[in-house]
């Protein structure tokens, strides 16, 4: 079959076409056109991408480029063409002839970091690493990047269950976040919706349902906040655009679990958003007139307003937002923002790019400097790296101020510690203290809004491990975990000199059999760190010298499991015995497991298993709150795990969580309810009283999730319990 002749093919080209063609011209237009011939031809003989021709996928992407980032020609033409470059279907050469340098080194940046392998990979902070360094070159790349990511997860039931938790965690734990930081608060929210509906169905589906059910009162109360507001906006001849917008499915989720709420606790499940049409010069004191309409019609809470007009958010985002109350006690939260800020909030970085000129763009430079300082120390922990960098996007941002009046922006809870490295690295290693407000702190004293800092430094300060817990800042970090590891070596070095003379004393081969032979005593990872060690005078040398004299031991055979790139070592005995209600990965089938306490799996759960260092596999649920994390940043050591068909029952614990109102004999109904009419065995109870009301946690034995469930539906009809849910905690 000819593919140009697939009427598919024309309507997506037509589709884009139509999203691109307000903003081209007659050259860019034809460029466009070689480009999409380009992709025709290299998709003869190319393999499927998510169960269909693989231009399917590039025009997709490329539609979320231009529709929903707003990118111009250059990526549009990206977003078509690297997947045929990673595959070697179109050379550099053949691009060449059609576009110019600047298209093809976007088109090779998104191709090198879509290459790196991160299912295989053991080492998930060099991958980030290598994804954060395209930043420096073209923020396109990125965003293409994240274009590409939208479009697997809107596919990803194409794809079989393993794949879809991978690419479900990374997603979740990368590209989310970096959305949010490059101000695509649609594609983020998004991304967070799909991730849950893949790792959490049942709880995705049930939020969906709920809001569905309440969306009829939900649009009548919004109509009749809006109608006095539109009236008032009116009158003053504004031009504006109202409208009611609901919490994504992920947010509200998480709301429930940071609240301990049900879903009917949630109060705000919506926003109310007022967009100005408003002249450049004149958008401040625009916002400012309607927020004082507004809040002159409803009462406002003074602690919720937030002014990031005067002070936009790091990647750009300016609005106000309040929040008011109406006749019976409802809270509502209102958004006030000029059409150029809506623009902004919605497109992120593409939109900076339409508003020339703005601070925005010396944001942007300021983070991407903070990114490459994050990434300058050449040895990165995996697990730091992400943990930093979620942290440096997610954390609420404060404000304060140098001796000189400067305002600089740093992340709530960041120190003293943190204020002096972001001044300088030099001033951050002698820091001991700082003024503050006039006030002499030490150096783990924690900023607030407003705070004047003038840092105290000594000439004999030098970095500490501690240190480590006082900061919050990735370059802070850096810096210190630099300068320890600096310190480390010279003093591994000197450790490595005494021992060696040691090794001579005693007539001792310094060599690497007696090396290794240390650290499997002392489990230790590397020679460097034996070095230390000894230099430290953690390790008695005597017990050193005792353990190299001595004969071999008996009976004791160690097994080395190769996953990835990695060792994990482990003792087996013939004395470990395996349950018979669990099918792990064949190769690791004598290694034991333990189900894990963050997330308690039962059986009818799906699963997963995870490879430790030092206490076999661990088994978590798909939607453990630590599932992402674990897949995303040690994929390496996951492993496939299942339930087994026995015929035997097994009990297993789970916990879940009550509250109601506190009348007398309810605990007792409620005990009654499970030992008694259900006959299931409780581990634990913890139940709280306040003011006539009670929460509190029971932990019990189940069969599986369907009994899990009865119980829960059972619990909920007592009389005076108001909710019943298992605890994802």
């Amino acid at each position: 079959m000819n593919i140009r002749n697939d009427k598919r093919i024309l309507a997506k080209y037509r589709e884009l076409l139509r999203l691109g063609e307000r903003d081209l011209d007659k050259k860019e237009f034809r460029m466009l056109k070689e480009a999409v011939n380009l992709a025709l031809d290299a998709c003869e003989g190319m393999p499927e991408k998510l169960g269909d021709l693989a231009i399917f996928h590039a025009l997709g992407v490329a539609a979320i480029v231009t529709g929903e980032i707003g990118l111009g020609v250059s990526s549009i033409i990206s977003a078509l063409l690297f997947d045929f470059h990673i595959e070697g279907k179109i050379s550099r050469e053949e691009m060449e002839k059609i576009m110019d340098v600047q298209i093809i080194q976007i088109i090779e940046g998104v191709a090198k970091i879509s290459c790196i392998d991160t299912q295989k990979s053991d080492n998930q902070g060099e991958n980030l690493r290598n994804l954060l360094l395209t930043l420096s070159s073209d923020i396109r790349v990125i965003l293409i990047k994240l274009a590409d990511s939208l479009y697997v997860m809107r596919n990803l039931h194409k794809l079989e269950r393993t794949e879809q938790l991978r690419i479900s965690a990374e997603t979740f734990y990368i590209y989310a976040p970096l959305a949010h930081r490059m101000g695509l608060y649609n594609i983020k929210s998004e991304l967070e919706d799909l991730h849950l509906k893949y790792t959490n169905s049942k709880v995705y589906h049930e939020i969906v349902e709920k809001l569905q059910e309440t969306r009829a009162s939900r649009e009548k109360f919004i109509d009749g906040f809006i109608s006095p507001l539109r009236m008032k906006l009116e009158e003053n001849n504004f031009e504006f655009e109202i409208k009611g917008r609901t919490k994504n499915v992920h947010s509200v989720w998480s709301k429930m679990n940071r609240k301990n709420v049900d879903f009917e606790e949630v109060y705000d499940l919506f926003a109310i958003r007022i967009v100005l049409k408003s002249e450049p010069g004149n958008e401040k004191s625009d916002c400012w007139k309607v927020y004082s309409l507004v809040t002159d019609y409803y009462q406002p809470n003074p602690n919720r307003l937030r002014d990031w007009i005067s002070v936009p958010k790091s990647n750009g985002y300016e609005s106000l937002h309040t929040t008011v109350v109406v006749p019976g006690g409802k809270w509502v939260e209102v958004q006030i923002r000029t059409e150029r800020m809506n623009e902004i909030a919605e497109k992120g970085l593409a939109a900076h790019w339409k508003y020339k000129g703005g601070s925005d763009r010396a944001e942007l430079e300021s983070w991407l400097n903070r990114v490459r300082e994050m990434l300058e120390n050449p040895e990165p922990d995996a697990g730091d790296i992400i943990d930093d960098f979620r942290q440096s996007i997610y954390n609420k941002e404060i404000f304060v101020f140098t001796p000189k009046g400067d305002l600089k922006k740093f992340s709530a809870g960041s120190t003293v510690l943190d204020f002096a490295f972001d001044v300088h690295s030099q001033v951050g290693m002698s820091c001991k203290g700082a003024k503050v407000n006039g006030k002499n702190v030490p150096i783990r004293h924690q900023l607030a809004n407003g705070d004047k800092v003038e840092i105290i430094t000594s000439r004999n300060q030098r970095p500490r491990q501690d240190w480590l817990q006082y900061v919050k800042t990735s370059k802070a970090k850096s810096r210190i975990r630099q300068a320890l590891q600096e310190a480390r070596l010279a003093d591994a070095d000197n450790g490595r000199e005494i021992l060696r003379r040691r090794f001579r004393n005693w007539k001792v081969e310094f060599e690497d059999t007696n090396i290794h032979k240390l650290l499997q005593h002392y489990k230790l990872k590397t020679a460097t760190d034996l070095y230390y060690m000894v230099a430290t005078e953690k390790i008695d040398l005597m017990k050193i010298k005792d353990l190299l004299q001595e004969k071999e031991p008996a009976g004791t055979y160690v097994k080395s499991t190769e996953i990835g790139d990695g060792a994990v070592e482990k003792i087996v005995s013939s004395a470990v015995k395996q349950d018979d209600y669990l099918v792990i990965d064949k190769s690791l089938d004598k290694v034991d497991y333990k189900l894990a306490k963050c997330c308690n799996p039962i059986y009818g759960d799906e699963i997963f298993g995870f490879v430790t260092v030092s206490s076999g596999i661990s088994i978590h649920r798909v939607s453990c709150p630590n599932a992402a994390q674990l897949i995303s940043r040690y994929g390496y050591r996951v492993v496939k795990a299942q339930w087994a068909v026995t015929g035997s029952e097994i009990y297993l614990p789970a916990t879940i969580r009550m509250t109601g109102v506190d009348d007398i004999g309810i605990l007792s109904k409620i005990s009654d309810t499970i030992s008694k009419d259900l006959r299931v065995n409780m581990r634990s109870v913890s139940i709280d009283s306040t003011d006539g009301m009670f929460e509190g946690t029971i932990t019990l034995f189940v069969k599986d999730t369907s009994h899990l469930d009865v119980l829960i539906k059972r619990l909920a009809k007592i009389k005076g319990v108001l909710s019943v849910s298992r605890m994802e905690i």
